[in-house]
């Protein structure tokens, strides 16, 4: 049996940079409320003025890198795996639209919708496919367009002020060596707390003609809602059982961890989970402060650019780990 690695990353971010202190247009926040809370101090959200960005050409822009770095043309990827929670359409999903952008052949296209984990589950997913030898070079995206849905006003701020705009791209290609490439993947859910973090219309319980007919001005259903401490407290614990089990798995030790790529979520996590794994700065790569949360696009678009600044090199033990909406958390051990 193969194993799959990573052999080509790329990001995208939109060029709008929107700060702390612009928020302040929209809502009651300040720059101190938002860092002390997240750690972020700007996201990039599209300007559908200036540009014509959307969820799937972000994610067809980070894949052209990705495929140009793994030395391949769009003709030689087999498949293409897209993990977002938030589609240019309710249906179809964003992959199919991805291998229109790039012109490819027919290939298969499948849509991974598991919000923040969903970068994992994919990279699971196309894992498989590889080691059984179906696939030999598959795409994975992980793109989102939060600020097409965020409510811009005070009432919305425990959520808006979190979350931004991006898309990051891997390919992953067949490797025969079985000591490098993904090791093991670990995916978990428990969706008795799937209302703690979720968007619930419009749905087919509770589609666009009741919601007009209501013409309710505090109906927020249509709005993404969290509820943040009851997230942070779950988060922390799964997380860490996460990482844990990996490295039990590949009988690894927390001190033969080279690089922690965590979803960024929230900086306080990111810091809580170093501080309990005894990891220095150079051992955790965190970019929240730039890009806010971007949910299935937080890892690659961290992963992209802790590699293209040299903190990952080859030999070195790698491990991605997220928790989110669902809940549904997982995680990646990776021999780079």
């Amino acid at each position: 049996m193969y194993n799959s690695r990573i052999t080509g990353l790329g990001k995208y971010v939109p060029e709008n940079v929107v700060t702390n202190n612009d928020l302040k247009e929209w809502m009651d926040t300040s720059d101190e409320w938002i860092q002390e809370r997240t750690g972020i101090k700007e996201r990039r959200w599209i300007d559908p003025k200036t540009s014509d960005d959307n969820t799937s050409l972000m994610g067809a822009k980070a894949a052209k890198i990705a495929i140009e770095r793994a030395g391949l043309t769009k003709d030689d990827i087999d498949f293409i795996v897209f993990a977002t929670l938030s589609p240019d359409m309710y249906f179809p999903g964003g992959g199919v639209r991805v291998q229109e952008i790039l012109e490819m052949d027919t290939i298969g296209a499948l849509d991974v919708r598991n919000q923040c984990s969903g970068f994992i589950y994919g990279l699971s997913v196309a894992d498989q496919f590889i080691k059984t030898g179906m696939y030999k070079n598959v795409l994975v995206i992980g793109s989102e367009n939060h600020s097409g849905g965020l409510e811009r006003s005070t009432r919305g701020r425990g959520v808006t002020v979190i979350f931004g705009d991006g898309a990051g791209a891997a390919v992953l290609s067949r490797e025969e060596d079985n000591s490098k490439g993904i090791l093991s993947t670990h995916l978990h859910s428990e969706g008795k707390h799937a209302k703690e973090l979720a968007l619930e219309g419009p749905s087919t319980g509770r589609w666009v003609d009741a919601i007009m007919e209501e013409n309710d001005p505090d109906d927020v259903s249509y709005y993404p809602y969290m509820n943040g401490q009851f997230v942070f407290k779950h988060a922390v614990v799964r997380f860490s059982e996460a990482i844990i089990e990996g490295l039990t798995q590949n009988k690894l030790q927390k001190e033969d961890i080279d690089m922690l790529i965590p979803h960024q979520a929230n900086l306080r996590i990111s810091q809580f989970i170093q501080k309990k794994f005894g990891l220095s700065n150079d051992q955790v790569y965190n970019n929240i402060m730039r890009y806010g949360n971007t949910t299935a696009a937080s890892i690659p678009i961290a992963l992209t650019e802790a590699w293209e600044e040299g903190k990952i090199k080859e030999g070195d033990n790698v491990v991605l780990a997220a928790f989110g909406s669902g809940f549904t958390w997982g995680s990646a051990i990776i021999k780079w």
